[in-house]
């Protein structure tokens, strides 16, 4: 896997620019993606890429359109130090997994990268770097290929047993 770094602030218009926003294919999407911030991104990218990025990932508009993105062009990971909510719930609704690492300024671009969920690290370029753990629910969301496939997998629902009135 590959590293695709970026820094902060990083908004929903730079992933996919809301000219896109009326094509919902993955595929189509993810010729655009990161047009006009990283143009190399949409013609280099490769399946099981990663992209990793500083502070508040995913700001902005609140578009799945991003994520599609980002699973058009082979990302299914995106690392960063934080995500906006809004991208966060996305991503895993459509199936990529957003990963909490404190110290992605130590991973470089280009870096070859190996991510071990389970034991909570990175592994970049033969440096280790600690990540949150994800949860397991949400490994599963994920696993499923996202939200909808997850749902309609279910063996059984959930019984909410608190009142929250």
């Amino acid at each position: 896997m590959r590293v695709w770094k970026f820094g902060d602030d990083i908004d929903t218009d730079a992933i996919i620019p809301g000219r896109f926003l009326t094509i919902y294919d993955p595929k189509e999407l993810a010729k655009h993606a990161f047009e006009g911030t990283r143009d190399d991104f949409s013609k280099k990218a490769k399946e099981g890429d990663i992209v990793v990025a500083g502070r508040n990932f995913g700001c902005g508009s609140s578009r799945e359109h991003a994520p599609l993105a980002l699973i058009g062009a082979g990302v299914k990971v995106v690392v960063a130090q934080s995500f906006a909510r809004i991208f966060f719930r996305n991503a895993i609704n459509v199936g990529v997994l957003p990963v909490v690492c404190h110290k992605t300024d130590q991973i470089a671009d280009g870096a070859k990268i190996t991510l071990n969920i389970r034991k909570g690290i990175i592994e970049a370029d033969g440096k280790k770097v600690k990540i949150e753990q994800v949860p397991e629910f949400m490994q599963g969301i994920i696993d499923a290929g996202g939200l909808v496939e997850y749902a309609k997998n279910m063996k059984e629902v959930p019984v909410c047993t608190k009142s929250h009135r």
